[in-house]
């Protein structure tokens, strides 16, 4: 009995020597799992304003990096182009964004923030001004600033 107990234990875990004792657990769970909780305080901090913190995302991408491709943009977002698209079509029917044909290359559209956009970004940044300090709050300020600066760090690590 024991023996099975075992042997169906190994199909769903990785070998004992495949992780550190130090470093228990699926690195991409935890992280999966993290994002998920942050991202809920976000979406509820931003609803009244009728964003998510992916549309506020993306709208505060658009404002910082003016008129850009759809393909140049998910790869500055490290996203799907395709899940890029289907997160600024809501977006779109809101006339907070709009496609227009890029002029640099005739069958490439790109994407820019409208007026609607932009006004939809500074109503809702007391939402995520809210967001922001119930994760401080949270976390602690020196944990939170570790996080970010861990976080930039891993992106750049694993970038290569």
């Amino acid at each position: 009995m024991m023996a099975m107990n075992s042997a169906a234990r190994s199909r769903h875990e990785p070998p004992a020597a495949a992780t550190s004792p130090l470093v228990p657990g699926c690195t991409c769970l935890a992280l999966r799992k993290a994002a998920r909780r942050v991202s809920t305080i976000y979406d509820q901090c931003l609803e009244p304003y009728g964003l998510t913190i992916t549309q506020f995302g993306l709208l505060v991408h658009l404002r910082r990096h003016g008129p850009v491709g759809i393909g140049a943009m998910a790869q500055q977002l490290i996203m799907d182009p395709t899940t890029l698209s289907r997160n600024l079509r809501p977006l779109e029917r809101q006339r907070c964004v709009r496609f227009e044909q890029d002029p640099q290359a005739r069958r490439a559209r790109r994407v820019q923030l409208t007026d609607e956009g932009a006004a939809a970004l500074r109503r809702a940044r007391p939402g995520w001004e809210r967001a922001q300090q119930q994760i401080e709050r949270s976390l602690g300020l020196a944990d939170t600033v570790l996080l970010h600066r861990s976080l930039a760090t891993t992106l750049e690590q694993l970038a290569s």
